[in-house]
């Protein structure tokens, strides 16, 4: 077989040193020109682009298009020249097209659909190896040799006849009907998500969500079946699943249920200010298992999604963005309640922040042991904006006026009483 090859490759490299093959070259280039042009026109005209276009990427000649178009205007290419020529330069280019193609398409959609992770990177590179490889055995003409030979080495699975051949080409079907489905799930996704914001994104995150698992699902089955196993047998697995989510994975059931839940009631949303277990922070992310609270201190919390549904959470957000706070002083018992009274809703409505209508209130609200205590109440619109700086600022203007009209703030006095000895 070895020696039958010899005179293919002597033929082959004949034909790359003679004048014809610079026609070729010249055909070639005018591909790699009209590809270039026709991608421009497309991502200009469709307006895409960025760096999560699995189709164009960051620049033209960075995503899945341009190879695609490449080949097909190769292949056009190759069809027309084959009748005139012998053709050298397109047994060469046709393989590495394919291998171009090949890693681009698995990378975008990787890098789309799990961003850049150290599994996606070791991928990356394994895919490159793995299909320049498979070039380069095709155009030294011992990928032909290799089938036979991984063909030759079989065994027998039930009643079907499996060989190493057969699994190989299964599993790359099977990646390849993966990298598919994962590719219309991230489409889908980032179709879903644009210009989403609130609720909204919310229930656009629970489509999302729900539509990849679907697809990855289907894509799993293909997958299955190319690689030749009885998709009957799944029913056996997936009553063991059952049984399995129904004992020793009832929380994890749990947590995906529950987020779903919350994603389609839209009871809590992105953006949302919470308070859970005495944890106070911001929703930032809501996915399938838990959800993400960000405080004001910039510590994270991974809140599993069932604590959201079956605990008591305060959602600080409300549909009235109006808050009430209020503070208390404490004056001497001599000191005038009138002006008092009128000095606290002054410092309160010294305050740009504090609303005038509903208006500040003050009241006595205690006879203190040192002193009469009032409470002073106000409202606000923008408790984003931080509640403990407008009460310090408050305090700090209540403490100013009754310094200047003469009014005295209580400090604890006791009494002690000695015995003689």
């Amino acid at each position: 077989m070895a020696q039958a090859a010899n005179p293919d490759l002597e033929a082959w490299l004949r034909a790359l040193v003679a004048p014809a093959a610079l026609t070729e070259l010249g055909a070639l280039g005018l591909c790699v020109g009209l590809a270039w042009l026709l991608t421009r026109l497309l991502g200009s005209g469709l307006g895409q682009g960025g760096h999560k276009s699995v189709l164009f990427g960051r620049r033209t000649f960075d995503g899945v298009l341009f190879p695609l178009v490449l080949l097909g205007l190769a292949m056009l290419a190759r069809a027309l020249l084959m009748r005139w020529l012998p053709l050298a330069v397109f047994k060469i280019a046709i393989p590495v097209l394919l291998a171009l193609l090949a890693i681009r398409l698995a990378v975008k959609v990787l890098q789309a659909a799990f961003q850049q992770t150290p599994l996606v990177l070791r991928l990356e590179r394994s895919i490159s190896w793995l299909a320049w490889g498979a070039m380069v055995l095709w155009v030294s003409g011992l990928l032909p040799l290799l089938l036979d030979e991984l063909d030759q080495i079989s065994w027998k699975m039930g009643e079907a006849r499996m060989s190493l051949r057969t699994l190989i080409e299964g599993g790359l079907t099977a990646a390849l009907m993966l990298v598919l489905a994962l590719w219309i799930s991230a489409v889908i996704e980032a179709r879903l998500l644009r210009s989403a914001s609130g609720g909204e994104l919310s229930l656009r995150l629970a489509l999302s969500n729900a539509t990849r698992a679907l697809l990855v699902f289907i894509g799993l089955l293909f997958a299955l079946s190319a690689l030749g196993m009885d998709l009957t047998a799944l029913s056996v697995l997936g009553g063991a699943l059952g049984v399995g989510l129904g004992f020793g994975l009832q929380k994890l059931a749990a947590s995906y249920i529950s987020g779903f839940v919350i994603l389609a009631e839209r009871s809590l949303r992105i953006g949302d200010n919470v308070r859970l277990d005495n944890f106070e922070g911001r929703i930032t992310r809501i996915n399938a298992r838990y959800s993400v609270i960000l405080s004001l201190t910039g510590r994270e919390a991974i809140v599993p999604n069932e604590m959201l549904i079956t605990s008591r959470v305060e959602n600080l957000s409300l549909a009235n963005e109006q808050v009430w706070q209020s503070t208390v002083v404490s004056v001497a018992y001599d000191s005038d309640v009138n002006l008092v009274m009128r000095l606290l809703r002054e410092a309160a409505l010294n305050q740009p922040r504090v609303l005038r209508e509903p208006e500040p209130s003050v009241a006595l609200s205690a006879f203190g042991t040192d002193g009469l205590e009032f409470t002073v109440g106000y409202w606000m619109a923008d408790p984003e904006n931080g509640n403990l700086n407008l009460r310090s600022l408050v305090n700090l203007d209540i403490l100013r006026l009754l310094r200047e009209n003469g009014i005295a703030i209580p400090f604890p006095q006791r009494v002690v009483h000695t015995r003689p000895a």
